[in-house]
């Protein structure tokens, strides 16, 4: 039988110890949490909160979104497992799965995606991956932090539904179905209230709708009131020792500000945590192994975007000017909490130089030489990017450094076969520069062993697979988040509501440099007819793919999901499933997708419930969200729902309910003859009256609706 805990106990238990561990309170002993989410980032000494012990720093999630492969990500939570075993860490502090909201988000590297679908999928076998090994994950950042301007203040000002579909949805699927150890909450407020201090967020959503079992933690520096947090439902504010909070917490709980449940509440999971976390046994891990994963996931997350006239792959026997720095000195990681120190670090210089004969030229301060250089090769690679992303400040332009620009346009003058690889955390415009190239690969930051996946991408040894996980746009400006970022005294509107990434852009219709989910290969594809049925468990989709090249490669099926004549707003399109396809070349493969019915359901702000709407859902299927190949469609039986009928419900809300037309009807029927009567008996004119709220209608000359009959016609509809 566990001890009791005295209200000491239980307020030291809810504060850290240090920066990276729990408190030994009553017994218990202390346990690690340390940052990731690609690597393990675990102190290196006292005196340096940055640097961390070697560890394998794995593609950031940048990169691991456009795999689109849940099993990729499940290994590489398994792998992150094994290396905090090894370190002794009990909980790593990750995956972040906050929606790109807009491509200035300086921790959009950390992120995954800008659908909520696609990133609560891969997010899911990241922690069932991680947890698989005794180690438990800390999904952030809960919630709405989309962005790093004035993140510890700025409130997310989001309505109902589009909370819920779109920012919420993804931590809904990963909680639901993974069950992650500990959920992290993030700086902001939201619609006014820090998410630290928020119940409705911690308690009502989390908890008592999703079910969740485990510790909620603060971001480190979240919480501005301990008892506040506490009765809010947080359980463990790091980091500490917090003294002043822990006698705060106590003080309240004497004077009757806070029940004492709610502290026992909170220490008793923090000691489940720990009691957990004791369980795991030591383990070491395979530092070579787990290179080799790290670079065959960025192989597998770099996209082709552009390849007129066969440029690559790569050919045997020609030369090869590599241009610009990155190429030497590469960018695989951004800044911040998430700076992992490799174990090793590959780059693109050595690993290309391994099959071609290359020169070299730095580039970015020394154009002439790169130009002259590619003048006289037979392909000029020209390694760009951006030159930084980091946690706590977004970026404040898509463009490319006007010195990498001036190097790309220079060196196309003089070479026809020029191949631009960029190394960026988040989407880069390309026009204009673009139109001068044949080739472009989109090589995000792709962690230690970056360098030799491109080298393999780029000589064919991989066959690009990789799709956009956030749209390109082409321009910032043509962003659906344009106009309300990053807000102002302390609030930031989120004004195009569901119409975020993609969904903007489609409603909008509007001219895109590459879409959501688009990626080409070494190989092409070709779609038969797709086939959807309608199933108790949601829709089936089959349809066959045939590799028509000569090259075996992969498919990302893609379907996307429209309602025509909804009765609510929706985007034009939204993802609802996917499929990874291996497909060797010549063959064809039947593709089998499966749309869960919860996943179409949208959130019915009137019920504060989820429905699924009955009707015809149109599923087409493709490669991306502009490259759509085929549609079937499918018949769905929706929801039963009926929405209670008040005095506020409308003229033509009451007669569009079976049961309020009736009593409706009967009632004006049994009238004297009256204007008002008149007017809702006569089709050409009841259009007049139909937005009228049935309790105005009492003032109308000729009305039957006195205060009495209203009260009684209100309580037989819905009875």
């Amino acid at each position: 039988m566990e001890p009791d805990l005295t209200v000491a106990d239980q307020a030291a238990l809810t504060s850290g110890n240090d920066f990276w561990h729990t408190t030994p309170a009553a017994g218990l002993p202390s346990i690690t949490v340390t940052d990731g989410p690609h690597g393990v980032r675990l102190q290196a000494n006292e005196h340096d909160v940055v640097t961390g012990r070697p560890a394998t720093c794995f593609p950031p999630a940048v990169a691991t979104a456009s795999t689109w492969d849940p099993d990729l990500l499940r290994r590489m939570g398994e792998a992150l497992g094994d290396e905090c075993r090894a370190m002794d860490v009990a909980v790593l502090l990750g995956p972040g799965i906050n929606l790109k909201r807009t491509p200035l988000g300086g921790r959009n590297f950390e992120y995954f995606a800008e659908d909520p679908f696609l990133t609560g999928v891969l997010a899911t076998e990241w922690v069932r991956g991680l947890q698989s090994r005794g180690v438990g994950a800390s999904l952030k950042h809960f919630a709405v932090n989309s962005q790093e301007t004035d993140r510890m203040r700025i409130s997310a000002d989001v309505d109902e539904r589009t909370l819920r579909e779109m920012y919420l949805r993804a931590f809904q699927r990963v909680v639901t179905q993974a069950r992650p150890w500990t959920v992290m909450c993030s700086y902001n407020r939201i619609n006014g209230v820090y998410a630290s201090q928020n119940r409705w967020l911690l308690t009502e959503v989390l908890r008592d709708e999703w079910g969740f079992g485990g510790v909620v933690v603060s971001d480190w520096g979240a919480v501005a009131d301990r008892v506040a947090a506490v009765a809010a439902g947080l359980d463990l504010t790091m980091p500490g020792p917090d003294e002043t909070g822990d006698r705060a917490l106590a003080e309240a709980v004497a004077d009757g500000r806070l029940d004492p449940a709610a502290l026992r509440t909170a220490a008793d999971r923090v000691r489940a945590l720990v009691e957990r976390a004791a369980e795991r046994e030591p383990a070491g891990y395979d530092a070579d192994a787990h290179h080799a994963l790290a670079r065959e996931i960025a192989g597998r997350a770099i996209v082709l975007l552009k390849n007129e006239g066969g440029v690559l792959p790569l050919r045997e026997g020609q030369s090869l000017a590599v241009l610009g720095e990155f190429a030497r000195t590469p960018r695989y990681q951004g800044g911040g909490s998430s700076q992992i120190t490799p174990t090793r670090l590959d780059d693109a210089l050595t690993a290309l130089a391994e099959s071609a004969s290359v020169r070299f030229a730095p580039g970015y301060d020394d154009v002439d030489e790169a130009v002259a250089l590619a003048a006289d090769c037979d392909v000029a690679l020209v390694f760009v990017g951006s030159e930084h992303e980091t946690e706590g400040a977004d970026r404040d332009s898509l463009d490319l450094p006007a010195a990498h620009r001036e190097l790309i346009e220079r060196v196309a003058a003089v070479n026809p076969r020029t191949v631009v690889v960029l190394s960026n955390g988040a989407v880069v415009l390309t026009r204009p520069w673009e139109a001068a190239v044949p080739a472009i690969v989109e090589g995000w930051l792709l962690g230690q062993a970056g360098g030799s996946a491109i080298a393999d991408v780029l000589f064919g040894r991989v066959n690009p697979a990789g799709r956009l996980a956030e749209t390109i746009p082409v321009r910032l400006a043509d962003h659906p988040s344009y106009l309300d970022f990053p807000g102002e005294n302390g609030h930031v509107r989120y004004g195009e509501g569901l119409h975020v990434g993609y969904r903007g852009f489609d409603a909008r219709e509007l001219e895109v440099a590459y879409p959501f989910g688009f990626g080409l290969s070494y190989t092409t594809f070709e779609y038969g007819q797709a086939r959807a049925t309608a199933t108790d468990a949601g829709i089936e989709v089959r349809v066959p793919v045939t590799n028509t090249g000569d090259r075996d490669g992969r498919e990302v099926v893609q379907v996307y999901v429209s309602v025509p004549g909804s009765g609510v707003r929706r985007a034009p399109r939204e993802l609802k499933a996917f499929a990874n396809v291996p497909i060797a070349a010549g063959e064809t493969t039947e593709v089998v997708l499966h749309i869960a019915r919860e996943d179409l359901a949208y959130w019915d702000t009137r019920l504060h419930r989820w429905v699924v709407e009955g009707g015809e859902y149109h599923c087409a299927v493709g490669s991306s969200s502009r490259h759509l190949h085929t549609t079937a469609t499918a018949e769905v039986t929706g929801d039963d729902v009926r929405l209670p009928l008040t005095g506020e419900s409308t003229v033509a809300e009451w007669f569009a309910d079976p049961r309020g037309a009736e009593l409706l009807g009967r009632a004006f029927a049994s009238a004297d003859s009256g204007p008002i009567a008149r007017l809702i008996a006569d089709p050409g004119t009841i259009s007049l009256v139909g937005s009228l709220p049935l309790s105005r209608m009492s003032a109308f000359p000729g009305s039957p609706l006195t205060a009495d009959a209203l009260a009684k016609l209100i309580a037989e509809a819905n009875g």
